[in-house]
């Protein structure tokens, strides 16, 4: 028995709470992916990422993040696919897919990311990827 759109959008349940990130993401709904972020949010980019770095605030995390990667990637898409749940902690195994819009190559690499959910949102993110098939995209 699966939730239903309606009790998606209102769970405060950790993973619900991420699945909405996700799906706003893939949306390109920036003002309901920052409604996932707490005020405080960490979102921490991987070493080697091309937008390494931690980045505070919702505004902080899709101008320096979301809207970066739409501006330099074509479709950039997080797949989400796997989530492991353990209270506050919400790690998901999923794929990246884009094209680099500079270079035209597509990218497909396997990624973690690790939640952690406070209070309904999202308050620290940290991001694991092969960052040199990222940069070999771009290349």
């Amino acid at each position: 028995m699966g939730l239903n759109d309606t009790d998606l959008a209102s769970s405060a349940a950790p993973r619900d709470v991420v699945r909405r990130q996700y799906l706003a993401s893939a949306a390109g709904d920036l003002p309901a992916l920052r409604a996932t972020l707490a005020p405080d949010v960490e979102w921490t980019e991987m070493a080697g990422f091309p937008l390494a770095g931690t980045y505070r605030t919702p505004e902080g995390v899709t101008s320096n993040v979301m809207e970066r990667l739409g501006a330099d990637w074509e479709g950039w898409t997080a797949h989400d696919d796997t989530y492991v749940v353990d209270g506050e902690h919400v790690v998901v195994l999923a794929r990246y897919t884009a094209r680099n819009k500079a270079t035209g190559k597509d990218l497909a690499v396997r990624v973690a990311h690790h939640f952690t959910v406070r209070g309904g949102l999202i308050v620290r993110f940290e991001q694991f990827v092969d960052t040199a098939k990222v940069r070999d995209a771009m290349a």
